[in-house]
């Protein structure tokens, strides 16, 4: 398991002074119309506002604003289905520093766009996100470049941090967060700023069905993996569990929960119909399992996390191809 340090409070807190002047505040909304159709208290954080369109660009900036001197002189390497990728590429450009990022094959053409037009060196390879890290991690070793790992670092979880942060800050009363799950770098982020500030907070991960790897490893305790990660939402399509955030998550998280391909759709469908929100499959998995247990919820306060709004025009197409 993770034997390494592990981010506390106070590394949000300074993660948020560090990001301040690349990032403003994302804002916590709660549309009454999304609030009829589930039937809960919803609340949303809308981190499909950010720069590259998702929450990751947060420990992006907060990693390279605080490894800038040791940085200078060196690239920085990423592996990614797109938002860590992004998040690196925004932060080594406003560091003018440069970056090679490692994407699968089939990645998203809308976020392998943003990398390039951000400056960085955008490799293709492999079937999926776990082909494409390993082809990464080889190269940056060879290299000697600084390789960002996209769950094992604390100061990414750290500047993750801060959006919780700012939830709690805009609906301090929150009974329940729902935070889309892939690797875990989120759920872990929002376990340890809820529970440290209130531990009544229910904390829930979402994951898809169809790639449930963090899932099967936060009920077991082991480091789980699968042979496929079948889903269209590829911000959560990782067949591997990696330490840091599955030691954090089993530490301050409540529970999990897997969401369907369909189930998401449907939930993307809901936010433009109700709120004019756009969201990626992965952004909008947190809405998903909201809708699905809205009748255990009854009148709790419950924030959904909308982790990216990536989405491309085929895929919003598909969303109204039948009735």
């Amino acid at each position: 398991m993770w034997d390494g340090p592990m981010p506390d409070l106070h590394d949000v807190l300074v993660a948020r002074r560090r990001i301040a002047p690349y990032l403003s505040p994302t804002p916590t909304v709660a549309p009454p119309s999304l609030q009829r159709r589930v039937g809960l208290p919803l609340y949303l954080k809308l981190e499909n506002l950010q720069p590259i369109g998702a929450f990751k660009v947060r420990g992006g900036i907060n990693l390279v604003a605080r490894e800038s001197s040791a940085l200078a002189g060196k690239t920085i390497y990423a592996a990614s289905t797109g938002n860590h990728g992004q998040s690196v590429a925004y932060a080594a450009h406003a560091f003018g520093l440069p970056a090679v990022i490692y994407a699968p094959e089939a990645a998203n053409p809308l976020k392998v766009e943003s990398m390039r037009a951000l400056g960085a060196h955008v490799v293709l390879e492999g079937r999926d996100f776990d082909a494409a890290r390993e082809a990464c991690e080889a190269e940056a070793l060879s290299a000697g470049g600084r390789y960002v790992h996209s769950m094992n670092e604390p100061s990414l979880i750290a500047g993750v941090g801060t959006l919780y942060l700012e939830a709690l800050e805009a609906v301090p009363d929150l009974d329940v967060i729902f935070v889309p799950v892939g690797g875990g770098s989120g759920l872990s982020a929002a376990g340890l700023v809820a529970k440290t500030l209130n531990p009544a907070i229910r904390v829930v991960g979402v994951q898809a069905e169809g790639a449930p790897a963090f899932a099967r490893s936060f009920a077991s305790g082991a480091l789980e993996s699968t042979e496929t990660a079948a889903t269209a939402a590829e911000g959560l399509a990782t067949r591997a569990t990696f330490s840091l955030p599955l030691e954090m998550a089993r530490r301050y998280v409540d529970e999990m929960v897997l969401v369907s391909d369909d189930e998401m759709r449907a939930a993307m469908r809901m936010l433009l119909e109700t709120t004019h929100v756009v969201a990626e499959m992965a952004g909008a998995a947190s809405v998903a399992a909201a809708a699905r247990l809205a009748p255990e919820l009854a009148e709790k306060k419950v924030l959904a996390v909308i982790s990216g709004g990536n989405a491309t025009l085929a895929q919003l197409g598909e969303l109204f191809a039948s009735p």
